[in-house]
């Protein structure tokens, strides 16, 4: 069995990147937090789905044996609300975003996780843990709830630098000994779903959920606890501390925190806030592949700036490293690499130089927590490197050796990443379908343009073929000539 290629990992406990070192020796037990479904998954939540998904891809490239948990909140306050905001089945409701979260986990190419636990099928799980907690004296039962008493744990804070007496708990105080305590089973009320338990009828808390889901597919010590950087506090502070109570061990090695989408104005992008995107509705005008390029883009632990343009200029972004490859696959000859790039000069050279050094350079990046900004640095200037060479026409007929090691380059992204992972073909034809759709342009009427045009330069009435094709302009089609004929293109900005 291959040695999994170590890295370093930033963790938000130790606040300090260090060699990641497992439970076990060759494997992962990945954690990450999902969604609490009560609407869409927005283009916010998706950051974090994309960005452990690339993760995962990597690690498992690297040869580590990954585990990948992601769980889903299908009981919760929000759900309960906007179910009876509808005058719905709460459990139905939930079940319906969940299969539109799948919707949207197929259409940003998600890998699935190895497993997938919901708060509804875990109840006993985590009805366990918090009779451990108050065998341990770490919980009271108190009316019907259950709480945390967050001054039996010393280290609580330890997380987030948070200090127990300038807190108050967003839970409700009755019952509460303390402000900061925090609910792990909330007795019922009329309208709302309940199971049974030995403190009366009622359901979980929030933080318990995790902890108890986490445990019972991971055991008591995660490798990684991943999700966004809005859940350092109290979600995971609280996970820490009853994990921690209960099971008398360090509860994750690693903290990994993805930053969030900032607006113009500072804001995160939330629901709350009424400034999303869903995912769907992204997905209707962009390629899924756009929306990757634009979350690897940023250090995963940075802010990522969100406004009109983000996508757009993703996508100029993505289609440019197709084209690159599009560039390197035309070209031909079987000579030496080395005799070839001194023949056609400088940009050939750079080519040959920058795809062999690629993979040391872009292992080297990523093994450094996780650095997919760099990483794509390197690709993007490779990238430049083939587009430039294919500006000589000297080199198509002889530069196929000299563009091996970019094309190994490119194979590799899409293994390690998920990212350049389509054939070249499908993506612009996705690109054409997306873009001509968003600018409510009929296929159909284009080509029909097009063969006007055509047939205007076979007649030699050039000034006419010239003002259909500023016409065309207009309406954002890209016309290029060839001797086999005319090829467009959606102009993507």
């Amino acid at each position: 069995m291959t040695t999994p290629r170590p890295f370093r990992l930033y963790s938000t406990l130790t606040r300090d990147v260090r060699p990641f070192e497992p439970v076990v020796p060759g494997q992962v037990g990945l954690y990450v937090c999902g969604m609490t479904v009560y609407d869409r998954c927005h283009v916010g939540h998706a950051r974090a789905m994309v960005v452990f998904d690339t993760f995962v891809r990597w690690l498992r490239h690297n040869g580590w044996a990954v585990t990948f948990v992601r769980n889903f909140t299908d009981v919760d306050d929000k759900i309960i609300h906007r179910a009876n905001e509808r005058g719905e089945d709460p459990a139905a409701l939930a079940q319906r975003y969940i299969d539109a979260f799948h919707d949207d986990a197929t259409g940003l190419g998600l890998l699935p996780p190895d497993h997938e636990p919901r708060v509804s099928t875990s109840i006993d799980d985590i009805v366990r843990l918090i009779g451990t907690l108050i065998d341990k004296g770490h919980a009271y039962p108190s009316e019907g709830s259950v709480w945390f008493d967050v001054r039996t744990f010393p280290e609580y804070g330890k997380l987030s630098g948070q200090k127990i007496d300038e807190l108050r708990s967003g839970d409700p105080d009755a019952g509460k000994r303390d402000a900061a305590d925090f609910a792990l089973w909330k007795a019922a009320k009329p309208g709302e779903p309940a199971w049974d338990s030995p403190w009366g009828k009622g359901r979980p808390g929030w933080h318990i959920e995790c902890s108890a889901m986490s445990h019972a597919q991971l055991g008591a010590t995660l490798d990684i606890h991943g999700g966004g950087l809005d859940l350092v506090f109290p979600h995971h502070e609280n996970e820490v501390a009853q994990s921690e109570c209960a099971h008398g061990a360090t509860y994750a090695r690693y903290w990994t925190h993805n930053g969030l989408l900032t607006m113009a104005s500072g804001q995160k992008m939330g629901k709350s806030l009424g400034n999303v995107i869903n995912v769907e509705d992204a997905l209707a005008a962009f390629p899924a592949q756009t929306l990757r390029l634009y979350y690897l883009q940023n250090h995963y632990r940075s802010p990522l700036p969100w406004g009109p343009e983000a996508l757009p200029d993703a996508l100029a972004m993505v289609s440019r490293l197709y084209e690159a490859r599009e560039v390197a696959e035309s070209f031909e000859g079987d000579e030496s690499a080395d005799v070839v790039a001194k023949d056609l000069g400088e940009d050939a050279q750079a080519v040959l130089d920058l795809g062999r050094a690629f993979a040391a350079k872009f292992d080297q990046a990523l093994d450094e927590d996780f650095n997919t900004a760099q990483a794509l640095g390197f690709l993007f200037e490779l990238a430049r490197a083939v587009n430039r060479l294919g500006n000589h026409k000297k080199a198509k007929k002889r530069a196929r050796p000299v563009v091996k090691p970019a094309l190994d380059a490119f194979r590799l992204v899409a293994s390690a990443t998920g990212l350049l992972s389509q054939p070249t073909s499908a993506f612009l034809e996705e690109v054409r379908e997306k873009r001509l759709s968003a600018l409510g342009l009929a296929r159909a009427d284009i080509e029909q343009l097009i063969a006007q045009r055509d047939e205007l330069r076979r007649d030699k009435k050039w000034a006419e073929a010239d003002q259909l094709r500023a016409e065309l302009d207009q309406k954002g089609i890209v016309v290029m000539d060839s001797p086999t004929g005319a090829e467009w293109r959606v102009r993507i900005q």
